[in-house]
């Protein structure tokens, strides 16, 4: 579809010679012959671009140009006139000018004028999409589930979100999400931006193991030009581009060891400096990092630095894998099967009684991932007349084993269920000197399942 350009302007002459060689290189055009005139022809030729005289009869240019601003905000507006002055131009670029002409204008150069704002209005339209698309369903609200763990994490998100909107300065908390590849830890970063005092302001992220370590400084921190021999100009950083918003690294564990200690400086003293510049900068970023690897075992390892690993866990949120969450399974499978039907075109599917017992028996390693995916495949593959979907197409991976109980012991039989679980976890508890993070891995539950079993039988250390 062609772009339609208004050209407001008294010459006639020159608004013509205007008009046809717009015309001659695929836009629409049209010509008013004062300020009023163009005000009035809007709503009828509805304008993407205006060429606009700054010396008009009656209302002039300066004027003009307010009134289309209030009117439509994002109509881009170029001035043009034969009395330019530095004075003015400043003055017409803060009423909000796309750019400024001087007379006698220069066709071509026009032509690149209204190519470059056109396109840059395409792609701020496309980039305001694609920002609002990964803000639907991005709140804490996407976060599925009614079991204690999803309800408790639900809980923990909340409480820092609360404890942020009352700070008084802008150095907000770095936080920590771990959990089991597939449990959806970038849903929780992200409702943790789009829920919180960020929202309005980018959510950036970042897969630190897609990348490999000498691309992934410079992606982070940007570059002068010069910096290497093919930085031809300066690229800002995701940090850079984070600024006032999040940034999202997930897979940190597998950041070398050099980056690390760029990261901790850029956490501790908000500052960042691009590869080849000699100045630090001010950022204001949140950090939110996650990871499926034990970064205790690898600060061990000496493959993590303990002092990042200190600084990153300020807030530490653990999601719960799948096979713990009970029936959020089914709650999660029935959400699935609601979203890819509709994708489908297969509204009318639902499980069959064997299909549901199958999803409950499976231990799911690839956790809500898995599902969602096989949820998808079975929509795909069911014929366009099934009402049922009763054969799932399962992995046939077990889930991660639970550690050995090592030391613990069986419960003695006739023990009473909830005296027996109270003793297993003292026994577990005391076996790992009351360390919640060692007890929880020896169980084969997450931490936060632990600690509201803790809470439930009223244990403390002594």
């Amino acid at each position: 579809m062609a772009h339609a350009v208004l050209i407001i302007e008294d010459e006639a002459t020159l608004a013509a010679n205007v008009k046809t060689y717009l015309l001659r290189s695929g836009y629409e055009a049209e010509v008013a012959g004062s300020a009023e005139e163009g005000l009035a022809l809007l709503d009828s030729f509805r304008p993407d671009a205006v060429l606009l005289d700054m010396r008009l009869p009656g209302m002039d240019g300066l004027a003009a140009l307010a009134r289309l601003r209030q009117i439509d905000p994002k109509l881009i507006v170029i001035l043009a006139t034969g009395h330019g002055t530095v004075e003015s131009a400043v003055e017409a670029m803060k009423t909000g000018a796309y750019d400024f002409l001087t007379k006698p204008v220069s066709l071509s150069k026009l032509r690149l004028v209204l190519e470059k704002a056109l396109g840059d209005e395409r792609r701020a339209e496309a980039l305001s999409y694609l920002e609002r698309r990964a803000a639907d369903g991005a709140a804490l609200e996407s976060l599925l589930g009614e079991s204690q763990p999803m309800r408790e994490l639900r809980l923990r998100i909340r409480q820092v979100l609360d404890s942020e909107r009352q700070l008084t300065d802008a150095d907000t908390p770095a936080v920590l999400i771990s959990g089991e590849t597939g449990v959806g830890k970038e849903l929780v970063a992200r409702a943790l931006h789009y829920s919180g005092p960020r929202a309005d302001n980018a959510f950036v992220e970042i897969n630190c193991a897609s990348i490999p370590s000498q691309l992934l400084e410079s992606e982070l921190f940007g570059y002068e030009r010069g910096a290497f021999t093919d930085a031809r100009e300066r690229k800002l950083g995701l940090v850079e581009t984070s600024e006032s918003g999040t940034l999202f690294l997930d897979e940190i564990g597998d950041m070398d060891l050099g980056l690390q200690a760029k990261i901790l400086k850029l956490l501790e003293q908000k500052t960042v400096r691009r590869i080849g510049s000699l100045r630090d900068q001010k950022v204001n970023v949140r950090i939110v990092a996650a990871t499926h690897q034990r970064l205790e075992a690898l600060v061990q390892a000496g493959r993590f630095r303990p002092d990042l690993y200190y600084r990153l866990r300020v807030v530490e949120l653990a999601v719960p894998p799948l096979r713990e969450r009970g029936e959020d399974i089914s709650l999660l499978a029935q959400h699935f099967l609601s979203v890819h039907g509709a994708r489908y075109n297969k509204r009318n599917l639902r499980f069959s009684t064997r299909a549901e017992r199958t999803l409950r028996a499976h231990r799911w390693p690839g956790n809500v991932r898995e599902l969602r995916n096989v949820v998808e495949q079975a929509v795909l593959l069911s014929t366009p007349e099934a009402a049922l979907i009763d054969e799932l197409y399962l992995s046939s991976m077990n889930a991660p084993p639970a550690p050995s109980a090592g030391a613990l012991e069986a419960p003695a039989e006739g023990s009473r269920l909830l005296d027996a679980e109270r003793k297993l976890l003292v026994q577990a508890l005391e076996s790992t000197g009351w360390n919640v993070t060692r007890a929880a891995k020896l169980l084969g539950v997450s931490r936060d399942t632990l600690r509201y079993r803790i809470e439930k039988f009223q244990l403390s250390q002594h």
